[in-house]
C-alpha cells in the first residue's frame, strides 16, 4: 500500500497517474469526493482518492471518533489483505492534508482534522511508501528497501 498526501490542488492526482503509469496499466479509481459507496473492482491497481473525505463520512456515520477510527483500520486491513492475495496488486491512498496545522473554530471540523491526522498516521504505519506531493514535486517520506 502506498499513501500519497499533500495540499489541495498540489498535483497529487496528476503525479499518481504519471508515476504509476495509469495510462497503460489497468486500474480502478475510486473518488470519495464523488461517492461513499465503494464499487467492486477487478483491476490490479486500486486508487482511493479523498481519504480525508472518507474519514469525515466515517465520523458522521459512527458519531464517535474512536469507532470511526476502528472502522478506518478495519478497511485498511481489508485493503492490505486484498493487496497481498495476489502478486502485482497495488493499493494507492490519496489524501489531502487538511488545515496544515490551523485549528478550525467549528468543533466538528476540529474533530475531523484530528481524526484525519490519526487515520493518516495509521495508513502511513501500514504503507510501504509514503509520498508527499507539493506543487507537483514528490518527496518520499517512507520507502521500504524492497520498494526502492
Amino acid at each position: 500500500m502506498h499513501l500519497i498526501t499533500g495540499g489541495a490542488f498540489n498535483g497529487k492526482k496528476k503525479w499518481v497517474k504519471e508515476a504509476y503509469e495509469l495510462s497503460v496499466n489497468p486500474y480502478h479509481w475510486h473518488s470519495f469526493y464523488e461517492t461513499e459507496e465503494i464499487e467492486r473492482w477487478t483491476e490490479s491497481i486500486l486508487v482511493f482518492e479523498g481519504i480525508e473525505r472518507h474519514v469525515r463520512r466515517l465520523i458522521e456515520k459512527e458519531e464517535d471518533l474512536e469507532m470511526a477510527r476502528q472502522a478506518w483500520n478495519r478497511e485498511l486491513g481489508d485493503w492490505l489483505r486484498w493487496e497481498k492475495e495476489k502478486e502485482a496488486r497495488q493499493v494507492i491512498l490519496i489524501g489531502t492534508d487538511i488545515t496544515k496545522g490551523v485549528v478550525p473554530i467549528n468543533a466538528f471540523d476540529r474533530m475531523w482534522r484530528d481524526a484525519a491526522g490519526w487515520c493518516f498516521q495509521d495508513a502511513a504505519k501500514q504503507a510501504c511508501q509514503v509520498i508527499q506531493v507539493w506543487y507537483g514535486i514528490p518527496q518520499f517520506i517512507k520507502q521500504k528497501e524492497e520498494e526502492k
